[in-house]
């Protein structure tokens, strides 16, 4: 799989596509979809609670002091993203169709990644500490934040959503459980820890059933009649130039206000990242299920090329800092 690392193509992604290709030909129906509906809440619920259970207070408050750089990374994540989103309206219907829009605009409203983005501040030779505070704090505040993002773009965009309705299901389905898996990590903690690998196999299965679930009810209620290759590629370029939007801006303001480069990583990998982990099953819940699919499929081609291209500067930062260290040690 050398060509795999070559490329930077993340292995899941492939299992994602496996399974999306899987519903196509065999979608869920009858006794079976009912079987895998409540199967997939049961395990959204088993994801957070394990999100919880993982994420330790000492990674909340730690970092705590860098509120500047907080505060750009939020502004990044809930206030320019959705207003490139907003942005994207004049692409209907010319390039988007507008359920890709819609797509885009819930892709816009979701938090950071916690995982990825932390491993390319570390990869990168940033603020890790920060990069820690700010991923996790994102994640916990899009539980409330995304599902009022939602419902505001959805609703400016002449889209209904019951905004209240959608925060009551998020907060029982996924909060809940998140609270009491964390509250449950001074009992579990050294259990999690030691089983960390199967607890990643777990978040990642569940995450692929909720795939399949949703593009099951799409493919029945006719997908792939309505998004064809053009589409896609659509979906593709349009990610790109997203991407390069979010990661330009967030480098320029970090200069602009003086950080150091350490806290400029953290800033340009948190502030750009949205998060696959927690997207998905959040489409689940504010949703219809017949337009889960469709209104993850924008979401799941950003996250592969954030992954690329982030893992390409990761790597570029990382060698202007070996360079840096190489002519300190010279001049010394």
């Amino acid at each position: 799989m050398a060509w795999l690392q070559r490329l930077r193509i993340d292995k899941f992604l492939l299992v994602l596509i496996l399974v999306v290709v899987t519903a196509s030909f065999f979608p869920c129906e009858g006794i079976a979809k009912v079987f895998f509906e409540r199967l997939t809440t049961a395990a959204i619920a088993l994801l957070f609670f394990m999100h919880g259970a993982k994420l330790s207070r000492e990674a909340i408050t730690s970092g705590l002091g860098h509120w500047r750089l907080h505060l750009v990374v939020f502004s990044s994540t809930f206030i320019l993203f959705p207003l490139l989103g907003i942005g994207m309206s004049f692409l209907v219907p010319g390039v988007l169709t507008p359920t890709l829009y819609l797509g885009f605009l819930y892709l816009c409203a979701l938090p950071a990644t916690v995982q990825s983005a932390i491993a390319y501040t570390s990869m990168a030779r940033g603020n890790i500490a920060a990069a820690v505070c700010s991923a996790s704090a994102s994640s916990i505040l899009g539980v409330f934040l995304s599902p009022v993002l939602v419902g505001l773009l959805m609703h400016s965009q002449g889209g209904k959503t019951d905004t209240l309705h959608a925060i009551g299901s998020i907060i029982m389905q996924l909060m809940v459980p998140f609270v009491v898996g964390h509250l449950s990590r001074p009992l579990i903690a050294h259990w999690v820890e030691r089983h960390r690998k199967w607890i990643n196999i777990t978040d990642r299965s569940s995450i692929l059933l909720v795939v399949y679930v949703a593009f099951s009810e799409a493919v029945v209620q006719g997908i792939w009649k309505q998004i064809d290759g053009w589409a896609l590629l659509s979906v593709v370029v349009c990610s790109i130039v997203l991407l390069s939007i979010v990661l330009v801006i967030n480098t320029v303001v970090a200069r602009k206000m003086g950080f150091s480069t350490a806290d400029e990583i953290t800033i340009v990998f948190c502030g750009s990242k949205k998060s696959l982990a927690n997207g998905i099953p959040m489409a689940n819940v504010l949703f219809p299920a017949a337009a889960v699919g469709a209104m993850v499929l924008p979401l799941m081609i950003f996250h592969q090329i954030q992954l690329m291209v982030c893992a390409a500067l990761a790597q570029r930062y990382a060698k202007r800092a070996e360079n840096e260290d190489i002519a300190v040690i010279d001049k010394a």
